[in-house]
């Protein structure tokens, strides 16, 4: 019996001796494990600050519809923790879960990257940007580099920078785990190099967001969260504030993921989309630049070869029964789907989503949409 002891605190002892000798987002990844909606929690966080909120009101028929079993089964065997549909700018559906609410809380994960997609598309707008054809190196001097001075923003827009990112998922020792339990992003981003001939073919790497923000930062002197509070938040309506989370204290958002407000609230992102760019008159984006990031980036092939006909700028793009269904997306199922032919915005929020994808899109994607689709029958 003593024996055992000894040889247990012997494994003990080399795996904590191990552990102080890892790097610290490693330690970081291992101590967490797998990221969590509530992950603004554990992490520093900027405020991205509301302005006159307009709450969304109520349709005639609010909550009236009965999911069917079968329809609620699928969409709980995902842990779903919110579930909205808005019609007409009314609210016809909305359902919460695990002790989660209407003010709750909840990462975006990469429904994120839209975000930065319509920042990119304001500060070409308003002239900080001059072109999508304008070269990276002209935010970012580091990458004035052989490899990289030919990189365009219109490249890292559409997923074909060709940069050298790692987007594992499943490693702690990543680049995408660095860059989301590590403390200095800027400086993962400046390292990276064009490995690939850039606006050939599709590679979704989350670097390129993040390469995204910092050429929104460096072209308007702002963070991108004083650069969507400004021009965004406070102009849609929003009846709380949201949260980016940072790579340290008063550091960098996270901007490839973790932009953390509530349903209600992620929903004007879609409304915003269904409006052309537009909110009670002003337009906070041009309807050009939001038509282009909406279609799909039809130029490029995928790594199979095939048309990509399902991304635009940073926003997914799906077809389903003759619709035409630009969304946002996260990693656990987050997602804000805008349908245009039926004025209506879903928006589906949770812990899980499925491993099997249908025509690129995650299958339960298409059990949100199905279901809000019987809603708006």
């Amino acid at each position: 019996m003593k024996k055992f002891w000894r040889v247990l605190l012997t494994i003990m002892l080399v795996f904590a001796i191990i552990y102080i000798f890892l790097p610290a987002y490693v330690q970081q990844a291992l101590i967490h494990q797998t990221p969590d909606i509530d992950d603004y929690k554990i992490f520093y966080n900027r405020t991205i600050q509301a302005g006159t909120p307009q709450p969304w009101q109520l349709h005639e028929k609010y909550n009236s519809f009965k999911i069917a079993e079968a329809d609620r089964a699928l969409i709980e065997s995902f842990n779903t923790v919110a579930f909205l549909v808005i019609q007409d700018q009314k609210i016809v559906y909305e359902e919460y879960w695990d002790g989660y609410t209407k003010e709750s809380l909840s990462n975006s994960f990469s429904a994120g990257k839209s975000v930065v997609s319509l920042l990119i598309g304001i500060a070409l707008d308003e002239g900080y940007i001059k072109s999508l054809d304008q070269k990276v190196m002209e935010f970012v001097p580091e990458y004035n580099t052989p490899e990289n001075k030919n990189l365009s923003v219109k490249d890292v827009l559409t997923m074909s920078s060709g940069l050298n990112w790692d987007e594992s998922y499943s490693s702690p020792f990543s680049l995408t785990t660095k860059a989301y339990y590590g403390t200095d992003l800027p400086a993962i981003i400046k390292e990276l190099k064009v490995v690939e001939q850039p606006g050939k073919v599709f590679k979704y790497l989350s670097g390129n967001t993040e390469l995204l923000a910092m050429i929104v930062q460096a072209a308007t002197g702002k963070s991108i969260s004083e650069f969507a509070s400004e021009k965004i938040w406070k102009n849609i309506g929003a009846e709380h504030d949201a949260l980016w989370n940072l790579d340290r204290e008063n550091g960098t958002e996270k901007a490839y993921c973790c932009f953390n407000t509530n349903a209600r609230d992620f929903a004007r992102f879609g409304q915003l989309v269904i409006n052309n760019g537009s909110w009670d008159s002003t337009q906070i984006i041009s309807s050009t630049y939001l038509t282009e990031a909406t279609s799909p980036a039809n130029w490029l092939r995928d790594e199979d070869g095939s048309t990509v006909d399902y991304y635009g700028y940073q926003y997914w793009i799906l077809h389903h029964q003759g619709l035409t269904i630009p969304y946002m997306r996260g990693i656990l199922g987050q997602y804000i789907m805008a349908i245009k032919d039926k004025n209506a915005v879903v928006v589906r929020l949770g812990h899980d989503r499925s491993d099997e994808k249908i025509n690129h899109h995650p299958a339960d994607a298409y059990i949100y949409l199905e279901t809000a689709l019987k809603i708006l029958e």
